[in-house]
């Protein structure tokens, strides 16, 4: 027999039990359907929350000055700590796991424009602070290392600070006045939704270089004079996170005389483990999805093997009179394996093409923020191919060499006295 009347015989036997056929191919169907679909949804998941924390910051650490909790140097636990201006320099001077350090300043600021007013915050940092804060670039540009050296008086407004200054107008080189100081406007930021913030929406706010800030916008009392809120850490790769941690917490220790292991004298929101966490719980929940639709294929694999035993048995009478033909065992283990085979992938092919198909559709609805859509991947499908042969295998095996040591006298005296 070959391949073609092979697969011919094998669908008039399918087709001649529709019903049983039906539920035994919906298993393996359904086995790599909840495969696919929970791999991808777990996938979506996992990209919509990265890049829902991205639109925050880049791997970036955030450290507040706080409060010492342990003696030091002579000196009293609760001391209040405050970040100098110039604590940056030495700070990344001495944190060589630090891709950038940096300080911020941010002051409500009542200003005004041409055509409205208002008290939006100012914020004052060096120009990599629109790369970590992921702040992307509608309009015109970001202060450059330039201004902020010259101290230039030059601003780059929110989104919805441009909406409420200017409306529909064009911003780009009109001036906006902080303070009464005229600063003017260069850039306009690309309106994103942001999931946190710890001094509000960075939409909501005005740019400005950090020697300008300093310089027209200090920190007011009861901040002390030259005095920072917080600096951003970006280490050099995820690697070497805890290096980079650790060196600016034993610089900002050695500047302001505490102890570095006094973690609540500068305290950190560290985005980086908020990710890890996250990836961590999105790793969990795949495996487990991953692991109940795995069971769901090997329960369809057995209804498989049921399915061929029953065919086995019902086919006794043409598996003898094969082997009176001369047929040999190899050739009647073939023939009942090679069943077995084309109904599994069958199920399987229609399976993933219901899954595939399920995803595309899904995908054309608008997603929530942190859903980016079904995304089934190469290793979903590569897994889903490779556990389809082992369940194949393993469901053909037994019904195949039961066929083949069918006695072919015996056969033909039970068909026949049936």
């Amino acid at each position: 027999m070959n391949l073609r009347d092979l697969i011919a015989d094998t669908i008039r036997t399918l087709w001649a039990h529709k019903l049983r056929t039906f539920l035994t191919m919906f298993g393996i169907a359904w086995g790599i359907i909840s495969i696919t679909l929970m791999v991808a949804a777990t996938e979506g998941l996992r990209l919509g929350l990265k890049r829902n924390s991205e639109t925050f910051g880049k791997d970036v650490m955030i450290f507040f000055s706080g409060r010492t909790s342990m003696q030091a140097g002579g000196m009293r636990a609760g001391r209040v700590i405050r970040f100098s201006d110039t604590d940056y320099l030495p700070v990344g001077e001495q944190s060589p796991s630090c891709r950038y350090v940096m300080p911020e300043i941010g002051n409500t600021v009542p200003l005004r424009t041409r055509y409205n007013s208002g008290d939006l915050l100012v914020t004052g940092s060096l120009p990599p602070f629109a790369e970590v804060r992921s702040i992307g670039v509608a309009e015109g540009r970001f202060y450059s290392d330039d201004d902020n050296e010259q101290a230039q008086r030059v601003a780059f407004i929110g989104s919805d600070s441009k909406t409420q200054l200017f409306a529909g107008r064009s911003a780009i080189g009109e001036t906006i006045w902080l303070a009464n100081i005229p600063y003017t406007i260069i850039g306009v930021m690309k309106a994103k939704d942001q999931n946190s913030n710890y001094d509000g929406q960075d939409v909501r706010k005005i740019y400005v270089p950090y020697n300008a800030m300093t310089r027209d916008f200090p920190n007011r009392p009861p901040s002390p004079p030259h005095s920072v809120d917080r600096l951003l850490v970006v280490p050099n790769s995820l690697a070497e996170h805890k290096d980079c941690e650790r060196e600016v917490r034993a610089a900002l220790a050695l500047l302001h005389h505490y102890d570095p292991k006094d973690e609540e004298a500068a305290e950190v929101w560290d985005t980086i483990k908020g990710a890890q966490a996250n990836a961590l719980i999105m790793d969990g929940m795949e495996y487990f999805m991953g692991a109940v639709g795995i069971v769901t294929l090997f329960l369809g694999g057995l209804g498989v093997m049921n399915v061929m035993l029953v065919a086995v048995r019902e086919r006794t009478r043409e598996i003898g009179v094969r082997k009176a033909l001369g047929a040999t065992r190899r050739a009647i283990l073939g023939q009942f394996f090679t069943e077995s085979l084309i109904i599994v992938f069958l199920s399987g092919g229609v399976g993933m093409t219901i899954a595939y198909g399920f995803c595309a559709f899904v995908d054309l609805f608008p997603m929530p923020q942190i859903f980016a859509g079904m995304r089934p991947n190469w290793q979903s499908g590569v897994l889903s191919f490779v556990l389809l042969g082992i369940v194949a295998v393993l469901s053909a095996i037994y019904p195949a060499q039961r066929a083949a040591s069918i006695d072919p006298i015996e056969a033909l005296r039970f068909e026949s006295g049936g």
